[in-house]
């Protein structure tokens, strides 16, 4: 799994730093990643649905056992991939799978762009001015790897189809 272009040993460090400070609080800054991308596509909403309930406002659906569930679930996801940051392609199978449950509730893959919008906002937010250009590119770039091997699940149909 690559994005074109590998992180260098510069880039791998400053994404392990940054998330250093971020991985301690994961469901805090989850939800302001969550709260930031609510604000961005207010459309996304819908795709959130616990016990078939429709939430009716973002703050109903963030404060839901199940969406704090889901917010661990993603930080787990990201904590993966810097954890793997050497080798990303063992998550591949991983992610690929994960992108297929995700065209399976309604997600499209433009979606991924929004996330990585609120994503780059969270750690802009809990970074402060340790966020810099550098660190914005390296996360970037990481993000960018994870979406690919995501939308492979939507390329790939079940057998049968």
């Amino acid at each position: 799994m690559e994005s074109g272009m590998p992180l260098s040993g510069r880039q791998r460090a400053l994404i392990r730093e940054s998330w250093q400070r971020v991985s301690g609080s994961p469901v805090q800054h989850g939800l302001v990643l969550f709260s930031r991308l609510f604000d961005l596509d207010p459309d996304l909403l819908p795709l959130f649905q616990y016990n078939c309930k429709q939430f009716a406002s973002p703050q109903e659906c963030l404060s839901t056992p199940e969406f704090l569930d889901h917010i661990r679930k993603v930080m787990l996801v990201i904590d993966a991939a810097v954890s793997h940051l050497e080798n990303l392609s063992c998550l591949e199978e991983y992610l690929c799978n994960l992108g297929k449950k995700h065209q399976a509730v309604g997600v499209k893959v433009e979606s991924f762009s929004t996330v990585g919008e609120s994503l780059l906002y969270m750690l802009e937010k809990c970074l402060g001015a340790a966020f810099s250009p550098d660190v914005r590119e390296a996360w970037s770039k990481l993000y960018s790897a994870v979406v690919k091997a995501m939308q492979r699940g939507w390329e790939t149909l079940p057998e049968g189809d």
